[in-house]
């Protein structure tokens, strides 16, 4: 047996080297086409190596055996300290015909909490199952347990109501009745809380339980981020929240079952900025037939409820949209509507290359559905006739086409602000000469982003001509300084959560295709002309749109073909290799922290790939 355990062990590393050299393989001929930098190609070598002769430095979360080892290298020794503030937290369960082994775990996950200033807070919502209601009953003798037996059915919104009544804790913590509390959960919340009183919404990671008790599917979440809240409840459990705000907004919708907590979490976030993401796993879905947590297709009805929540969220903040359930998820779109279009810059550099740059802009002229822009192109020293010829012929058929001169060595942060500083829109989209536009609303939908007051850079999904995504947002930290979070993934992949299919906030989108209000890229005095010239230049601009409060998002519905790098070539030359590791340096001496802390990739994923685990935690993040 032991034996054998160790070739299926030898295997499963052979399995992993085969898989990582391919993506690997693929990824670096994408990028370098095998010209790799030396550093990268030593890295890379080194990593083969470990899985060879160790355990993979990097779990897959979404494996669950991966994720229970994880668990284990990762367990924490807490050394609890008392708190000079400790409020008390009011547990809201509603319950309803659950299995009696099911609710004495839920209950008894509450009642061995550290924190030990909560009260349990059980309302009925009369159950017929008599396990159910003995098992109550059970607990009515206990001091820190209150038991509200409803005489009707009223359904979970009412019952949560009525949970909310009877609790008198300065905050409120929900739970389903058949899930589990991590026994630190509230210790954690007020540990928070003793750094931060003022906060409101305080919310932390979660994973499930399968039916044999092993732990799986964990959701590392980011910190706040309002434009994916409006295409999915991606805050879910644990939820704390201070209870006069829950009950100035009148607690849970009756009517919205099934998406009652997410049309909560709207509502509250309305109200306040204090909102708080702690993350840790502190809240354990179980997954039983019948549960959301098992398979969301068991409630239907959960998704048209949560769409009748955005569409009452829109409505309260004044926003024209419409909503759409994804085709391929249990997720929503929210396509703002634009009444009167403003006009659009489209800002083109180009240096000869006359097919590629005529192929780009027959798709701007021939599949835009949007009305109102005008395209920019920029010429940094093109010497080809047939470049010339390309400029005159749309000159001629086009009267919002004008090409202006950029007469200086190629540097993408200059030529961008020059054209900027001429454009004429109140929105600017900067866009490569070596992309080929494929949603005929891309315009629409990017300036419907763009124009919202607390939005920042808005990007695109980009393919390469094969299918594969090249850019579908991107991760500040990742490999050293910003990465691509899904190269190389399938067109029609879902993504983590999602994220290949509907709007997410970002840390960073990529300039290949980026729109913003010109008052905004003004604000934050556009590209950086003297140390990003090349590399990094859009980055650095996403990071300065975040320092002034603004949200960088992503719109996966948005797709454009992007031919990388084919008019200005690959960054293979020694010289440019060069420049490129200078570059380096001044995002990380300028950005620091900024950049191995991305507030919308959870800190628990590695910095070596993304959306995987380092095997052990690094303690300097």
């Amino acid at each position: 047996m032991k034996r054998w355990t160790t070739i299926k062990g030898t295997a499963l590393r052979l399995r992993d080297v085969v898989i990582n050299i391919y993506r690997g393989s693929k990824s670096l001929w994408k990028k370098y086409h095998f010209k790799v930098p030396k550093d990268v190609l030593k890295a890379k070598i080194k990593y083969i190596c470990e899985m060879l002769t160790n355990r993979s430095p990097l779990i897959n979360p979404m494996n669950g055996a991966q994720y229970v080892a994880w668990l284990d290298d990762n367990k924490e020794d807490i050394k609890y300290k008392k708190f000079s503030y400790s409020p008390l937290i009011s547990v809201l369960i509603p319950v309803y015909n659950v299995k009696a082994e099911y609710l004495r775990e839920c209950i008894e996950s509450v009642l061995s909490q550290s924190y030990e200033n909560f009260e349990l807070c059980l309302v009925d919502d009369a159950s017929t199952s008599e396990d159910t209601i003995t098992l109550l009953k059970s607990y009515e003798n206990n001091s820190k347990v209150k038991i509200k037996f409803r005489k009707k059915n009223g359904n979970i919104s009412r019952a949560t109501n009525d949970a909310l009544e009877i609790a008198k804790g300065e905050f409120v913590a929900l739970v389903d009745n058949d899930d589990l509390l991590n026994k630190d959960a509230l210790y954690k919340v007020v540990e928070v809380l003793n750094k931060n009183k003022k906060l409101d919404l305080i919310y932390s990671d979660e994973d499930k339980i399968e039916s044999k008790g092993n732990r799986c599917y964990p959701h590392f979440k980011p910190d706040f981020s309002p434009d994916t809240l409006l295409s999915l409840n991606y805050i879910c459990h644990l939820v704390v929240a201070r209870t006069k705000i829950l009950k100035n907004i009148g607690g849970f919708t009756v009517g919205l079952e099934g998406a009652q907590d997410y049309d909560m979490l709207l509502r509250f976030t309305e109200k306040t900025k204090q909102i708080y993401h702690i993350p840790e796993v502190l809240y354990h879905w179980r997954m039983i037939d019948g549960s959301t947590a098992q398979k969301l297709d068991n409630k239907s009805y959960a998704s048209d409820k949560g769409k009748k929540a955005i569409e009452s969220a829109l409505q309260r903040r004044g926003l024209e949209a419409n909503v759409k359930k994804d085709v391929a998820s249990t997720y929503y779109q929210v396509l703002y509507e634009i009444k009167q279009e403003p006009l659009v810059s489209i800002i083109i550099p180009t240096k000869d290359h006359a097919d590629i740059t005529e192929k780009c802009l027959k798709s701007v002229y021939e599949k835009t559905t949007y009305n109102n822009f005008e395209v920019i192109l920029v010429n940094n020293r093109s010497e080809k006739k047939e470049t010339f010829e390309l400029f005159k012929q749309y000159k001629n058929k086009y009267n919002n086409f004008r090409v202006i001169d950029a007469d200086m060595e190629f540097n993408y942060s200059k030529i961008n602000n020059l054209a900027v500083s001429k454009a004429n829109g109140e929105v600017i989209i900067l866009l490569n000469n070596d992309t080929e536009i494929i949603t005929p609303e891309w315009m629409t939908m990017l300036v419907g982003y763009a124009t919202l007051p607390h939005v920042g850079a808005v990007g695109a999904k980009l393919l390469y001509p094969d299918n594969s995504i090249q850019h579908a947002g991107v991760i500040l930290g990742l490999g050293g300084v910003a990465g691509h979070a899904y190269i190389g993934e399938k067109r029609d992949a879902l993504g983590l959560y999602g994220r290949l299919r509907v709007p997410y906030d970002y840390g960073a989108v990529t300039a290949a295709c980026l729109c913003i209000e010109k008052k905004k890229f003004e604000e934050v005095k556009g590209l950086d002309e003297e140390k990003l010239k090349v590399a990094f230049n859009d980055i650095d601009f996403n990071i300065k749109l975040l320092e002034k409060g603004y949200y960088n998002v992503l719109l996966p519905m948005v797709e454009l073909y992007h031919f990388e790098s084919k008019s200005r070539g690959l960054d293979t030359a020694p010289e440019k290799r060069e420049r490129f590791k200078k570059e380096v340096l001044s995002m990380q001496h300028k950005w620091g922290e900024k950049l191995t802390h991305d507030k919308f990739y959870n800190p628990n994923y590695s910095l070596d790939d993304a959306f995987m685990l380092d095997r052990k935690k690094k303690e300097d993040r």
